[in-house]
């Protein structure tokens, strides 16, 4: 590896990404309806395939990284976060593992978040779930809340999913 002369420092490029299993932290998915659902007859092979990678950024929850599909997941908040929010995020994320490998653009900027069409149908299925799982409509609407949404986009993305804000 040579010095880059102009800065003075030597800075490796290539740097090696510590994936896990996903089955390793997150068991049982596999047998979950929904997810069944997302993945249909791919969802064995999908989740046995499936990486996470876990990070120490205190914002955020989870996402899909968008070169490869793997699944990131912020520790803080798998250590602190309300446990069904946690496994919900995880359901709406592996829709978002699923858009990914259709080839689907998960952050397309042409739309705002909360109208993003990939985001509505990951939503809906999280809340379906949530409704399952037996959250009230005001729990319910205070897991689609974000730091990065306003009050209006957080009632506006509530409607688009079915979720009755709180009078």
């Amino acid at each position: 590896m040579k010095k880059q002369p102009a800065l003075g420092v030597v800075i490796r490029r290539q740097a090696p990404v510590k994936l896990f299993p996903f089955r390793r932290f997150f068991r049982g998915f596999e047998d979950l309806a929904c997810v069944r659902a997302i993945f249909g007859r791919r969802t064995d092979r999908t989740l046995r395939e499936l990486k996470v990678e876990f990070n120490s950024f205190r914002w955020g929850y989870m996402g899909v990284n968008p070169d490869d599909g793997h699944l990131c997941v912020s520790t803080p908040y798998l250590r602190n976060g309300d446990l069904r929010h946690v496994y919900l995020e995880v359901v709406h994320e592996l829709v978002h593992v699923r858009q990914h490998g259709e080839g689907q653009e998960l952050f397309d900027e042409e739309f705002a978040y909360v109208d993003r069409p990939t985001e509505l149908e990951a939503y809906a299925v999280a809340v379906a779930e949530a409704r399952r799982i037996g959250l009230t409509e005001r729990e319910l609407f205070d897991y689609l809340k974000t730091e990065w949404m306003s009050d209006a986009e957080h009632r506006r993305l509530a409607g688009k999913v079915g979720v009755r804000p709180p009078r």
